[in-house]
């Protein structure tokens, strides 16, 4: 059974037959009893990016009345949908990426601070996910930042852009008008010198 729980970096969350290297959730939102979703594709604004492996735990996916596993292609995927690295299953990298922000955006702030300021940047009532303008040209992007065009995302990596799919990315020029889906605030983090795992790099 392919269950919905495979997130794009839309921030949609799709049944997919393909693994994630990183796993993540935004509370409860799924029957345990059915393992699929609810109407909310969230409960809280911690929306976190996990370890698919951590210690020696092992849970059920979606068949218990706890947090929903998600999975993502890999941590840039995440950051693009609106996540942020947990501070629990991987302490040093959340530090990392709160220090960098901290240096982006100006401003030293504890986890539930920045949801605030990533909750208000990753949704649009209207559409679903918020797309943000592109201030200077795509190339000039830091690596690991993720934009739009056409019906299509692309990673930035060295000035270059990406296709993202399922499998992973593959050289490709956007077609058309791009815009920002990273949140701005998680740019300027890698901007600031945080880098994101990005699948096949």
């Amino acid at each position: 059974m392919t269950l919905q729980n495979r997130v794009t970096p839309f921030g949609e969350i799709v049944a997919a037959p393909y693994r994630g290297t990183m796993m993540g959730n935004r509370g409860i939102i799924h029957d345990p009893a059915t393992r699929t979703l609810l109407k909310r594709r969230w409960t809280n604004r911690a929306w976190i990016i996990c370890v698919c492996k951590f210690k020696n735990v092992r849970r059920p996916v979606m068949a218990r009345q706890s947090w929903t596993e998600l999975f993502f292609l890999d941590e840039a995927t995440a950051l693009s949908a609106g996540h942020r690295p947990c501070f629990y299953c991987q302490r040093q990298r959340a530090l990392a990426f709160q220090a960098a922000w901290a240096e982006g955006n100006g401003d030293l702030l504890k986890a539930p601070e920045i949801d605030r300021v990533l909750h208000g940047e990753r949704l649009d009532h209207e559409s679903g996910k918020a797309l943000h303008p592109i201030k200077g040209p795509v190339r000039d992007l830091p690596d690991g930042a993720m934009i739009t065009s056409g019906d299509n995302a692309f990673i930035v990596r060295n000035g270059n852009t990406y296709r993202w799919s399922w499998q992973g990315y593959e050289g490709a020029r956007p077609d058309g008008d791009a815009m920002l889906l990273t949140p701005p605030s998680t740019v300027r983090a890698l901007r600031a010198g945080y880098r994101p795992l990005m699948h096949g790099f």
